[in-house]
């Protein structure tokens, strides 16, 4: 948690750092540099993998609780969206055989992102200032929200590659996607345009894929800062002026409407980042 002396940039510039070091903590419980992973983002990489774990055993439960009968609301819950990705699914991918596969890929990468981007709905200091009294470190640094980091995003979006080169791969056969890489959109004539176009095409999709997830997740999380800053800014006065109360007013309701609001950015960009996958990987079904 920031420190109250820091000024409003303070503030926000440490609420977008990352963990990436365990030398406090460990010299914090009397212990000597057990870790340090200077370039790697410890927390982004905790709470991804806390979400999926808590992701997968959501979908587990639902379907080890599924019954013939009249289903409970979370059984009900978890048929009605399995049924929305199941009918998406059909509707760009036409292999029955691919779709057992890419159809539960879906399923778990939309669970998955919508909880890593749902931590964006807790208030901004509120993991941070109990990670602070935990390690005793004095400026925690803390990021909640995986999927506000661009690491994490472009991570999912190389996993989305790599499954439409493995389908390329295996509906085509290795040659004949290499033939398409040459040859396709203006013909063997212009074999190493084509070559490079097509390079050009799968690496701006991946970049674009992962970008607008974070794009959209960063925004919304430098909202929830500057709304926070309108309470700290009265809290941190020590006296109540003319205009405090009136900040503290617009701090509450400014919350409550981008968080009413910001329920529906999650969960599109879920959607669309998994709606995107299914396109990509559809393409790598299609023969040009």
């Amino acid at each position: 948690m920031a420190s109250e002396s820091m000024s409003a940039a303070d503030y926000i510039k440490h609420h977008l750092q990352s963990l990436t070091s365990l030398q406090d903590i460990t010299q914090g419980q009397g212990l000597k540099n057990i870790a340090d992973f200077s370039y790697i983002n410890i927390d982004a990489i905790f709470f991804a993998v806390l979400l999926g774990v808590i992701g997968s055993f959501l979908l587990w439960r639902g379907a080890k609780k599924a019954t013939a009968g009249v289903p409970g609301r979370f059984q009900a819950a978890v048929e009605i969206l399995f049924e929305f990705v199941d009918d998406m699914c059909k509707s760009i991918i036409h292999n029955e055989q691919s779709r057992k596969v890419i159809a539960p890929l879906g399923l778990t990468l939309f669970v998955w992102i919508f909880l890593m981007n749902a931590m964006d709905m807790l208030p901004v200091d509120l993991l941070p200032w109990a990670w602070q009294h935990l390690t005793g470190e004095h400026h925690a640094l803390l990021r909640v929200v995986p999927t506000a980091d661009l690491n994490t995003t472009l991570a999912l979006a190389i996993g989305v590659l790599l499954i439409c080169i493995f389908y390329n791969i295996k509906i085509k056969g290795f040659g004949g996607w290499m033939h398409e890489m040459f040859t396709a959109p203006f013909g063997s004539a212009l074999a190493p345009a084509n070559f490079v176009l097509n390079i050009v095409e799968f690496l701006s999709k991946t970049v674009s894929h992962g970008m607008r997830l974070f794009g959209n997740m960063y925004a919304g999380e430098l909202v929830f800062l500057l709304i926070a800053l309108l309470g700290g800014a009265w809290a941190a006065s020590g006296s109540v002026g003319i205009m405090d109360p009136i900040m503290f007013v617009f701090h509450i309701l400014a919350g409550m409407v981008w968080a009413i609001f910001h329920i529906l950015v999650i969960t599109l960009q879920a959607f669309i980042f998994m709606a995107l996958a299914f396109v990509y990987i559809g393409q790598a079904h299609d023969a040009h």
